[in-house]
């Protein structure tokens, strides 16, 4: 790994920090709130590459173990990952990996439609379809009430990942993704 890739792995995971002090919105009928953190696992899969950003958040994740207060309301250490929300959080390296395989393969013909909707598929479908049940069972509810629960979060979820396919769609020359696929 390049000392480029690195440093853009770092910066990811540190923006995903910083999305964390954003305040999350809770919802009085479900225990994991509404946060800003999806919309960076969004981008990073879309400007990253399934590499990279999978290397960002397996990072991201580790600062948080190791107690860094980068989870909403400036939550971190092993605690924190041990809760409602632990489904969601441990689903975004993959989902960040999935988004950026299926944008390293849609990239010579890359439109802002179809990162919006590989983010819908990946960045907001799986991380609720691993979360959802994750949460259900931690908080001895139904499944089924666990996945109804979290489609709360959809509205939201789609216009981060409007978002993040504007922005990654806006600096896709300066993407990593871009530099391999010229170099190929």
């Amino acid at each position: 790994m390049s000392t480029k890739e690195m440093v853009y792995a770092a910066l990811f995971a540190a923006f995903i920090g910083v999305l964390g002090m954003i305040p999350p919105i809770p919802l009085g009928f479900i225990p994991v709130p509404i946060t800003a953190q999806t919309l960076g696992v969004m981008l990073a899969g879309c400007f990253l590459g399934k590499r990279m950003a999978l290397l960002s958040l397996i990072l991201f994740l580790v600062l948080v173990a190791i107690g860094l207060p980068i989870l909403p309301g400036g939550r971190g250490g092993i605690s924190a990952l041990i809760g409602p929300s632990i489904g969601f959080i441990i689903s975004w390296p993959i989902a960040a990996f999935c988004i950026g395989f299926a944008a390293e393969k849609v990239w010579p013909k890359l439109t802002t439609w179809k990162l919006v909707l590989i983010n819908f598929a990946f960045g907001i479908i799986l991380v609720s379809l691993i979360g959802a049940p994750v949460m259900a069972i931690i908080t001895n509810t139904s499944i089924w009430a666990g996945i109804v629960g979290a489609a709360a979060y959809i509205p939201g979820d789609i216009i981060k990942a409007v978002i993040a396919a504007v922005i990654a769609v806006r600096i896709k020359a300066l993407s990593p993704i871009e530099e391999k696929v010229h170099s190929t």
